[in-house]
């Protein structure tokens, strides 16, 4: 009997067990739905763009890398274990000169631009793993034979590291990345000078990191330059000068030494002062710099003082001490261009020594009487303005009016002055005074125009000027009254016609 319950209790606790059992299995299988349901919900919508770029991206890297690697295996068919040789290349120069602290900079201000070379044809090669190769660009000595081959082992001998307890030589990204065979080398600096090398200069050079099989690239290094400490560039010279520098900038000249000195004491601070000195009395100049300074010292100073670039414009002037019609032409620095004579435009390199002379002279009595200095922008509106006018040699009222062109009469408000009290006809009262009140201007524009015609004029300034010269040369004496009367209504006849005709041409009518 006993062995009978026993064994009814442990079948009813065997059967309790398993109910439990497939209960907690229910349960976690209606949980992992749920978890499952929540992550489709949830999760999916914001995972499933993020996997889908990774992805993307990382396809197309590896489908680059590969179509590179088959382009560059075709080559290599094409060639079978043929070595290729390659050399890399500055493609612009240095700016200089350098200073630390500040970028290094290419021609212009433009970043270094390096490129890979192929020397069979000597243009770029931009095809191939070498052609998106990484850079690296380090400092070798400023006395390392660039010119013949050199070895991997002649660079490692000549590459200049930084001092002991300094930073690195080089500040700023000295690495880059080939782009199409081309490299750009931006924002990189010294961070010391070159004073403290065996050769006081540096060299940059630059070369490939990575390695190819049958491919040998070669460095490219730079011609040797100084480096200077960044406060020395304060005192740099400027290449090409300024007029208005100070007279230190120029070559050979330091600042607060022994020729600035000099120079400021006979009261040339600028280089326009120098250049002005120079052409005016150049041993003057010399014998104020001293026999301190050398000839090739004064050749190298006065080279880098004629590089100046000067202003387009001229400066004209006629001395009265000197023979009549007469005039010098020079420019801002008092060099003589030329000299001016019975309107006559001569340049300074077909005059003779002793015209020469003379114009020097002229230009040095001109900056004594700067009042009397007429300037123009250039020596095109000098020739314009000043050879304009005519070459008759009458005159009246003991007034040369050689210098009288039409274009300048109503400059002097002599048109403005005039009234209109005669007819185009050329009618007139014979008892006005024509000496003293002009006539013969007009308001209508068909009379001016008739007028024009009477004068016998087609082209407005030539014909004109020489209806004026006409009138002009014609005696006083040899015409009376009413003859006289008519020169006068003719020519103020052209002067309003001319007024006229710049009316209109300035729009104003």
């Amino acid at each position: 009997m006993s062995q009978k319950r026993e064994f009814e209790e442990g079948k009813g606790r065997i059967e309790g067990g398993s109910s439990e059992d497939k209960r907690r299995r229910f349960k976690s299988v209606v949980q992992e739905v749920m978890r499952l349901q929540t992550v489709k919900h949830f999760l999916e919508p914001v995972l499933e763009p993020l996997i889908r770029k990774v992805v993307k991206e990382e396809v197309e890297l590896a489908l680059g890398k590969h179509l590179a690697g088959i382009k560059w295996i075709c080559e290599k068919e094409t060639h079978p274990l043929e070595s290729r040789n390659l050399q890399l290349k500055f493609l612009n120069n240095l700016s200089l000169p350098v200073f630390t602290s500040a970028r290094i900079e290419g021609d212009e201000g433009q970043a270094i631009r390096v490129g890979l070379i192929d020397p069979s044809t000597g243009q770029i090669f931009s095809s191939g793993p070498a052609s998106s190769a990484k850079l690296e660009v380090f400092v070798v000595e400023g006395d390392f034979n660039s010119v013949s081959d050199w070895t991997d082992e002649d660079i490692r001998n000549n590459i200049v590291r930084e001092r002991e307890g300094k930073k690195p030589l080089l500040n700023g990204n000295v690495f880059a990345v080939l782009n199409d065979g081309i490299g750009v080398m931006d924002e990189i600096s010294f961070t010391d000078n070159s004073s403290w090398t065996r050769s006081r200069k540096f060299r940059l050079g630059v070369r490939i990191v990575d390695q190819f099989d049958y491919v040998k690239i070669r460095e490219a290094i730079t011609e040797s330059f100084v480096v200077r400490d960044h406060r020395g560039e304060l005192y740099k010279k400027h290449h090409p000068p300024s007029l208005f520098d100070e007279v230190w900038r120029l070559e050979k000249i330091g600042k607060d030494g022994a020729f600035h000195r000099r120079l400021n004491l006979s009261n040339i601070n600028t280089v326009k002062d120098f250049l002005t000195h120079f052409h005016l009395n150049s041993s003057k100049l010399r014998q104020v710099l001293g026999t301190g300074m050398s000839s090739k010292m004064w050749e190298i100073t006065l080279d880098h003082a004629r590089s100046c670039v000067l202003d387009s414009s001229v400066h004209v002037y006629q001395a009265p001490g000197f023979q009549k019609k007469t005039a010098v032409v020079f420019n801002v620095v008092a060099q003589v261009l030329g000299l001016l004579v019975d309107f006559q435009y001569i340049p300074a390199e077909k005059l003779s020594e002793i015209e020469k002379a003379q114009a020097e002279v002229m230009v040095i009595d001109a900056l004594s009487h700067l009042n009397e200095v007429i300037s123009y922008d250039d020596e095109v509106s000098m020739m314009r303005n000043v050879l304009n006018a005519p070459a008759s040699q009458g005159s009246v009222a003991g007034i040369d009016y050689s210098g009288l062109s039409l274009t300048s009469l109503d400059g002097y408000g002599f048109v403005s002055s005039l009234h209109n009290t005669a007819e185009c006809s050329g009618k007139h009262s014979d008892d006005v005074d024509m000496e003293v009140t002009p006539h013969g201007l007009y308001e209508d524009y068909d009379n001016l125009w008739n007028c024009s015609h009477i004068l016998g004029l087609e082209e407005p300034q030539s014909e004109l000027q020489s209806a004026l010269d006409d009138f002009m040369s014609q005696k006083n004496a040899s015409v009376g009254g009413k003859a006289h009367s008519k020169r006068w209504t003719k020519l103020f006849s052209v002067s309003r016609w001319l007024s006229v005709f710049k009316y209109v041409k300035l729009g104003k009518i």
